[in-house]
């Protein structure tokens, strides 16, 4: 018996009614949980931060598979984070300009700089408020390579992951009581909302892609046109 399966028999997770629970939370298992995972570490916003961490506690707190969901939060999350990472690779400057704020791009960038590794694992393994983002840019375009990205990041996210697993397994059966007890005639609106909102950060992040794509190409127009008119 694996470990996950003696900590959740020793804990005993309820079995809650079916009418207690969100079914449309429920029902987006692993393949749900991977497609969020994927969005929460990609420069599109995700309406609610830490969406990751709160599906995979919910899943495996309502009896879940932890191995397969933690599995599929870590997957998810490193291609979320490659391909930020490749977008500050192939954006540089414009791709730091584009998605980070102006008040703190010039500490990122020092960061990145001073502590490569570091700034990479620190926002990888600490839940929000601590941003990511900003740090998985900067590290593409300022020369972290590929492989040590994906490895330090990669570690991070496991750890992070399977210390949520573990809190889901734990104390799963809190978890269920709360949502029962206090958020379940919410859950429609909330369902409606965070699917707006995510649309919504989907169009935008495709729009700022799209413009960062557009922008080298109408430099090198702008600069073919001074050279035409300086001959």
């Amino acid at each position: 018996m694996n470990l996950f399966s003696q900590i959740s028999s020793q804990h005993g997770t309820p079995r809650v009614h079916q009418s207690a629970l969100p079914k449309w939370l429920t029902h987006l298992g692993a393949p749900g949980l991977f497609f969020i995972a994927v969005i929460d570490s990609s420069v599109i916003p995700l309406p609610l931060p830490g969406s990751t961490d709160l599906l995979l506690l919910w899943l495996v707190a309502h009896s879940g598979n932890p191995w397969l969901l933690t599995s599929m939060a870590i997957s998810g999350s490193l291609v979320g984070g490659y391909t930020t990472w490749d977008v500050g690779r192939r954006g540089g400057e414009d791709a730091l300009h584009q998605h980070v704020p102006a008040r703190i791009l010039k500490r990122v960038i020092a960061w990145v700089k001073r502590h490569p590794i570091l700034a990479v694992f620190v926002p990888a393994m600490l839940p929000p408020p601590i941003p990511l983002l900003p740090f998985a840019l900067a590290s593409g375009a300022l020369g972290v390579s590929r492989n040590r990205f994906l490895i330090v990041y990669g570690t991070a996210r496991t750890l992070r992951y399977s210390l949520i697993a573990w809190l889901g397994v734990v104390y799963g059966r809190h978890v269920i009581q709360i949502w029962s007890g206090t958020l379940q005639r919410w859950s429609a609106p909330l369902l409606w909302v965070f699917g707006g909102l995510l649309v919504a950060g989907v169009c935008y992040g495709i729009w700022k892609i799209r413009g960062l794509r557009k922008s080298p190409i109408v430099a090198n127009h702008t600069s073919r046109a001074k050279r035409s008119l300086a001959d």
